[in-house]
């Protein structure tokens, strides 16, 4: 199992792509037609092999608008991750007890997803997705691999979910996902492969939600001054991205 991509949530689309681009260095973005059937306007970045998306509302009433208004701004949305078996990830969700809000197969089954309902795993919306084959991502348009930069950023490895119980949000979503959740750096931790969820304890007065996510970057010193440049620092030294932390760690 393993972390594909990561969706935020902006108010403002086009600023939070522009500070995408200037901080990780990416460039091209897929503009998915598909979100249009939820009410919103998206923005998929290839980052190596993995995806940073950012989704707008175009339209009242939608989830992300909702979340928006929530948590008082900008934020993580979404956490999805790729399985080898979408039958065996789906009867897990089951025997949790978990919703499924979305549930696609496509084309003739070699891309499949299920939405797992946020209040049924808490800090954010979990989709698990399959693709055949593996290194395909139909979230990514038909040319990411074209258009995939990894001159500085080279791919998403971490999530961290917030919220006022981590140890009970680990060991649910653990649960679902079929995996242990550990005690780790006074939080929890489940491990996927080529990088881990972290759990941990809301600090900021924005109450649950998918907080932080990590980057495997060239240079994390030439991020930070990239993000500092823009004022996209906080007093504690954190780059913001569409109203969440990023911490860039050494490729």
């Amino acid at each position: 199992m393993r972390l594909r991509q990561i969706a935020l949530v902006g108010a403002d689309l086009a600023a939070a792509e522009a500070d995408i681009r200037a901080v990780l260095g990416l460039g091209y973005a897929y503009d998915d037609p598909g979100v249009g059937k939820f009410g919103l306007k998206n923005a998929v970045f290839p980052v190596g092999d993995t995806f940073l998306e950012v989704v707008s509302p175009k339209q009242p009433g939608t989830t992300a608008g909702r979340l928006l208004e929530k948590r008082g701004g900008d934020g993580g949305y979404m956490v999805i991750l790729q399985v080898d078996d979408i039958t065996e990830a789906r009867a897990r969700i089951a025997h949790a007890g978990a919703r499924t809000v979305e549930q696609a197969d496509l084309d003739g089954g070699t891309v499949a997803m299920s939405h797992v309902h946020p209040k049924d795993v808490g800090g954010a919306i979990l989709s698990l997705d399959y693709m055949s084959p593996p290194e395909r991502w139909q979230w990514g348009g038909p040319v990411w691999r074209e258009n995939a930069r990894t001159d500085t950023s080279v791919g998403i490895v971490g999530a961290e979910l917030q919220g006022e119980d981590p140890a009970a949000m680990a060991r649910r979503w653990g649960e679902v996902l079929g995996l242990p959740a550990e005690p780790a750096n006074g939080g929890w931790r489940i491990a996927l492969d080529g990088g881990e969820l972290r759990f941990v304890k809301a600090v900021d007065g924005r109450g649950e939600g998918l907080g932080r996510f990590d980057v495997a970057v060239r240079d994390p010193a030439a991020v930070r001054a990239a993000a500092g440049s823009l004022g996209l620092l906080t007093g504690a030294g954190d780059i913001m991205l569409s109203g969440t932390r990023v911490q860039p760690v050494q490729a």
